[in-house]
């Protein structure tokens, strides 16, 4: 009689789980159904290609393979850890990044603030399309423009600091002016869709703390100062966070495309990407390209763990997780 017992009581809590399960899969079907496309996606280009780690441990020879190659250790990350250029393309990827953190979220939220402010106008709509635009041109095109606006001899600068009875400035062979050239690009090009999240954190504040505080007297800057920015801060850390995890990784079509790759501006704009891109084209070696983008994960991972970190000690409720 008690062996009875158990056994029910073995299978009763299992066949309850099925049925769960069962039911849940039943109810979320079409969920399930839409997320089907972007797991195949993640497996094949995000997951499965991370096989190729092994490179980075390997002195890969094309004729024997991935496996008939033999093992190398961590020579691989000797190359770029001991090379001379090492100190310069790490300190200009953190700083420049940085910089594109600091002045994209201090933009991406002012220009929020804006379309909040304006967003019953006219033409508001014209104002949002026109500032994601940017957005969607590629780092090629871009880095025309710029070439257009900062060509030493037919640049639109360099003809407007003539009017102004100025001489004309060789950009390309002035490294000291790249850095706020490469923020004011990055922003123009980022800003308009990277002010769409603070734009809609915005719009679900709570419209009774605007009216408590036009009761108390406040007006469009202190309601900004006090109400919106306040609302929308937990976005703002978590925008930051996930940002601060990829600070080892720069922009490759910004830094290259847009300064051209010419050699005079490698002080100020040279960083890991384009480092290894023309170490591989000179080269040809996978597995030091291979270990120098897995030293930039790793790097990345930590840093975002160790942000969220100090988050979550100061400010759980902001915390990513």
């Amino acid at each position: 009689m008690k062996l009875k017992l158990l056994q029910k009581k073995k299978v009763i809590p299992s066949q309850k789980r099925h049925t769960r399960t069962k039911g849940y899969l039943k109810d979320n079907v079409q969920l399930l159904t839409l997320a089907l496309p972007t797991v195949i996606l993640l497996s094949i280009f995000a997951y499965w290609p991370m096989f190729g780690i092994v490179l980075a441990f390997k002195d890969y020879k094309v004729p024997k393979g991935i496996w008939g190659s033999p093992w190398v250790g961590f020579k691989n990350f000797e190359f770029f850890l001991k090379s001379q250029d090492a100190w310069r393309v790490t300190r200009n990827t953190i700083v420049l990044n940085l910089l594109f953190i600091v002045v994209g979220i201090v933009c991406g939220v002012i220009f929020a603030l804006i379309m909040f402010e304006v967003k019953k106008a006219r033409h508001v709509k014209i104002y949002q399309t026109v500032s994601i635009i940017p957005s969607f041109i590629s780092w090629v095109a871009v880095g025309y423009i710029v070439y257009a606006m900062l060509d030493p001899t037919k640049g639109m600068v360099n003809q407007l600091l003539a009017l102004f009875g100025k001489e004309g400035i060789s950009w390309y062979s002035e490294p000291q002016y790249w850095p706020f050239i490469l923020v004011i690009t990055k922003t123009w090009q980022g800003v308009g869709l990277g002010s769409i999240i603070y734009y809609a954190a915005l719009m679900g504040v709570d419209n009774e703390l605007y009216e408590a505080a036009d009761i108390d007297g406040a007006g469009k800057l202190q309601k900004t100062w006090f109400v919106s920015i306040p609302q929308i801060v937990p976005i703002i850390i978590i925008m930051g966070i996930l940002d601060i995890g990829k600070i080892f990784r720069a922009d490759f079509g910004l830094f290259y495309n847009v300064t051209r790759d010419v050699g005079a501006l490698y002080p100020k704009t040279d960083v890991i990407d384009t480092y290894v891109f023309r170490a591989l084209m000179q080269q040809g070696n996978l597995g030091m390209s291979a270990a120098v983008g897995l030293f930039q994960s790793v790097i990345c991972f930590v840093t975002l763990m160790l942000t969220n970190a100090i988050i979550k000690k100061k400010s759980p409720e902001n915390a990513l997780f």
